[in-house]
């Protein structure tokens, strides 16, 4: 969902295989009281250092999500020409490219950033609009078949899903809406974001939700929420790789796709042909 942050005159040519220094600029948005603020980054990733990177060899369009399990990359990403959302699955070891779902709801063609929780993958699709409609799928990962649908009266662009427990954020991750599905399909809490960063794909790891999304073309957070309190208690600064979209196929490296394991952080930035970057936390 970078599209959403155009502006004009204003071009990044950075790229990190290539070990050139990778820029990033001051956060550019209005940040609400109380929540915690974006600073200047000019690194790839805050205590995180650069593993190596997997081409994925297949088709993507506009990258919204990452999902991995162990034989798997999972991404969603929007064909904006064509209004169609889709589903990807590669093979994790080699990149190589096995299937592909398509999600398009009628009006409701862009899939956002997704969740693997057992054995199922949760998927927004929603208009392309904020205050809109959307659908969370719920998708049964050995079948690609879709179990369940829910309804939510709000654009919603990423879930995080653990058990019966989801969190899902609407446009930019304003508001973080909590769903337990054991009481139904009617959200149980919502709450503001308590960051200045515009989430776009969010996780449950360690007992934190972890989220990851842009605070500027050129800028991004990784931060850890309690998911009792919905407060940050951790965050992370992340740089860019570029060229940067709209003009090009990168962004924030936390800007788009994002899945963790552990100290073990992956990262989808660019539009296809993607990379899926691998970073190692320091703790």
């Amino acid at each position: 969902m970078i599209g959403k942050l155009l502006r004009s005159g204003f071009v990044a040519s950075v790229h990190l295989v290539s070990s050139l220094s990778v820029a990033a600029a001051p956060g550019t948005f209005e940040v609400p009281p109380g929540v915690v603020a974006p600073g200047r980054f000019d690194g790839e990733l805050e205590h995180g250092r650069f593993v190596g990177a997997l081409q994925l060899q297949g088709e993507v369009f506009h990258v919204q999500g990452l999902a991995l399990d162990p034989a798997h990359v999972w991404v969603t990403s929007v064909d904006h020409g064509g209004q169609r959302a889709f589903l990807h699955m590669f093979d994790r070891a080699s990149g190589r490219f096995l299937q592909r779902l398509e999600l398009t709801d009628g009006a409701r063609y862009h899939p956002g950033g997704l969740s693997l929780s057992g054995g199922s993958l949760w998927v927004p699709v929603a208009e392309l609009r904020a205050n809109s409609t959307a659908v969370l799928v719920e998708i049964d990962v050995a079948t690609l078949t879709v179990r369940r649908r829910i309804a939510v009266a709000d654009h919603i662009g990423c879930v995080a899903a653990d058990g019966t427990r989801l969190v899902a954020g609407n446009w930019d991750s304003r508001l973080l809406y909590e769903f337990d599905l054991k009481r139904g399909d009617q959200p149980v809490r919502v709450v503001k974001n308590p960051s200045a960063t515009h989430f776009q794909d969010m996780k449950f790891a360690g007992g934190k939700l972890v989220a990851g999304g842009n605070t500027s073309w050129l800028a991004g957070t990784l931060d850890w929420i309690d998911p009792a309190t919905m407060q940050v208690t951790r965050s992370l600064k992340a740089g860019a790789i570029g060229p940067v979209r709209p003009f090009g196929r990168g962004g924030p490296f936390t800007g788009e796709g994002m899945a963790i394991e552990g100290r073990e952080l992956y990262v989808l930035p660019e539009d296809g042909p993607s990379r899926v970057f691998h970073f190692r936390l320091d703790s």
